[in-house]
């Protein structure tokens, strides 16, 4: 780097400083992402659902109604954490497995690094999922001062190893920074990564504003917890519905500790936290969205439309629900705009600031679900209207939970999807096409979607490449074969 580089990172890092120092200390921003929570398993929206900290902040906060994320979890945390929406970097479609060469581009400046820039301290425990090939693709490359997690989708909870032992590609995957956890067998992870969410609490020094980014494994699959937990439900009949509940539950505690360790360090009054899920949760997997239509991987309102909530004192109107429209690449330019910095005018994210903190109106009126052209589906939705067309994915019944009586026919796997429009005003879980009433109200819609496709980029779906195998890297998860 030039000396005159050096002299413009000096120069940009004193003044942002400064005019922190003459406006007052920026928040810290807790940003707490759960996987895979359906609409229907929080306790604010369904009793049976034991969630009593999460429910306290939410009632406390401003419980977002119409919050919206992506049908997966790569693509979710790619709008998190770019601002744009997947289809623009190739991550719409499914995951990035751990075998495949790719990751978010590097050409995109992420979320912590905006932090950092604006004098964050910057720290990430949990789920990456967004490629690690190369260490270049990793957290603390990409903006994250610690980094305390695993790289991959999914993996068990308690021996934090990705793919089924005796199967010839699995490890282990679980890093502190670059380094190999060993220690942390046999403790849940839920339990493991509160502890370190704790510990930097505790140390934290509180003359610097921190930016945490806490991605939990729970409640992805596999379906696993303590035994204390799946007995609090011992009234579900269904075992994967009564371990999922658990699990649920179990995330609860670990959001709880955290609050508490953020009042007992004196932290939580300086504290804006935002919590939300990165999709809808899989229906045969225990997760429910009752009564919304569809389930994960899909673009019906089950696949996208997450239980979320915001906390903090700095929030001028709390204690109510939120019904304006908010998406996944929202988070970034809004943290960024609360940071006391300025996003890119062309991000497809908006400021919502003063949408979540005193109720105004959503800086948003349309947002993109999804364009996959790999599952040939897209959806939009624009003011009240709703169109998918094409496939929009595997799930697309209503899936009551255990104990209510499904009347409706599941048409998942009927091939006769093509374009549906649907008016969530009046029909929030999608029973009555509009298509055939409302041709007009279609083709401006599609026209919107033709626009938007112009600038997508195929999806990557690179083969999988064998040099990943963590047999050749110590029995660990590891990049450097990209």
């Amino acid at each position: 780097m030039s000396r005159r580089c050096h002299l413009d990172l000096f120069l940009l890092t004193f003044f942002t400083l400064c005019c922190h120092k003459c406006h007052g200390k920026p928040p810290n921003i807790l940003f707490i992402v759960a996987d895979d929570l359906g609409w229907n398993d929080v306790g604010f929206r369904n009793p049976a659902i034991k969630t009593p900290n999460i429910d306290k902040l939410a009632y406390e906060g401003v419980i977002l109604n119409q919050s919206y994320v992506q049908p997966w979890c790569t693509p979710s945390r790619t709008a998190f954490m770019t601002g744009y929406y997947p289809f623009r970097s190739g991550l719409q479609h499914g995951v990035i497995h751990g075998t495949e060469p790719c990751g978010v581009p590097l050409k995109y400046t992420l979320l912590p690094q905006k932090m950092k820039d604006l004098g964050y301290e910057t720290h990430m425990i949990g789920k990456w999922h967004l490629g690690f090939c190369r260490w270049e693709y990793t957290p603390t490359y990409r903006g994250f001062d610690t980094f305390y997690g695993y790289y991959n989708g999914a993996e068990d909870y308690y021996t934090h190893v990705q793919g089924k032992l005796g199967h010839h590609v699995h490890g282990l995957d679980f890093r502190d920074n670059k380094a190999v956890v060993t220690d942390q067998n046999g403790t849940y992870s839920s339990f493991s990564y509160y502890k370190r969410a704790v510990q930097i609490i505790s140390k934290h020094n509180s003359s610097m504003p921190m930016f945490m980014y806490l991605p939990f494994q729970s409640v992805h699959a596999p379906i696993e917890v303590p035994k204390v937990y799946e007995d609090m439900y011992l009234n579900i009949k269904n075992a994967s519905r009564r371990i999922y509940s658990g699990m649920v539950t179990a995330l609860d505690d670990a959001v709880g500790n955290i609050t508490e360790a953020l009042k007992d360090y004196g932290l939580i009054n300086d504290t804006l936290m935002v919590f939300t899920t990165d999709n809808g949760g899989p229906s045969h997997l225990g997760a429910n969205n009752w009564p919304l239509r569809g389930a994960k991987t899909t673009t019906w309102e089950g696949g996208t439309r997450g239980s979320g909530f915001v906390h903090g004192s700095m929030l001028k109107k709390k204690g109510y629900v939120n019904n304006e429209l908010i998406h996944a690449v929202d988070w970034l330019p809004t943290f960024v705009a609360v940071a006391g910095g300025k996003s890119e005018s062309d991000m497809d994210g908006v400021n919502q600031w003063r949408t979540v903190s005193e109720g105004q109106p959503s800086a948003r009126t349309e947002f993109v679900y999804n364009i996959d052209d790999v599952l040939n589906g897209s959806a939009i939705r624009v003011g009240d209207f709703k169109l998918l067309h094409g496939n929009p994915g595997r799930w697309s019944g209503w899936y009551p939970p255990p104990g209510i009586e499904n009347v409706h026919r599941d048409p998942s796997g009927e091939a006769h999807f093509s374009e549906m429009l649907f008016n969530l005003a009046d029909d929030p879980n999608e029973y009555n096409d509009l298509s055939k009433a409302m041709p007009q109200m279609v083709e401006k819609l599609k026209a919107k979607i033709s626009m938007y496709k112009k600038d997508m980029i195929p999806a990557l779906n690179p083969d999988p490449e064998p040099k990943a195998n963590p047999k050749y890297w110590g029995g660990v998860w590891s990049p450097g074969w990209c």
